[in-house]
């Protein structure tokens, strides 16, 4: 390393020699920094790799799972059908619904329906509680004709 440095020292000169090692220094860091990099992508590829791998055991072995599941539900659906052939499926259902009920109309907010506001309160400061058509509305307030 001494003998590099002489050499350098001798070639390039006094005056040039820090500048020169400054722009070796930033050179030699940015060749490490590459190489760091290139370090890290390939690492990345391989991790990748293993979990594609991964991916792919996992997925084949939930596909196994699903055919067992399914070949074991169509076994027992098929025993289920030759234990309970006899029975029929008609007579079953209808144990289970519950009976038919009449209609029967939900009372809920019917304080809500009626107002919230008296009805006494109402007539008492002339608020209106009914609706009038047009004509009905025409006719109570039209003015009397005096003879």
């Amino acid at each position: 390393m001494a003998l590099i440095g002489a050499v350098a020292l001798i070639v390039i000169g006094p005056e040039k020699l820090p500048r020169v090692a400054r722009t070796v220094g930033t050179l030699l860091g940015k060749a490490q920094r590459y190489v760091a990099d290139v370090k890290a992508e390939v690492n990345r590829s391989m991790e990748l790799d293993e979990l594609k791998k991964m991916k792919d055991t996992v997925e084949s072995a939930a596909r196994d799972v699903e055919q067992t599941i399914q070949t074991s539900a169509t076994d027992f659906e098929k025993q289920w059908s030759e234990t309970t052939g006899g029975l029929g499926s008609s007579n079953l259902g209808s144990a289970w619904e519950p009976p038919p009920s009449e209609y029967k109309h939900p009372k809920k907010k019917w304080r809500l329906k009626q107002g919230a506001t008296p009805q006494w309160y109402k007539a008492r400061n002339g608020i209106r509680t009914k609706a009038l058509s047009g004509a009905a509305r025409v006719a109570r307030y039209r003015p009397q004709k005096f003879n």
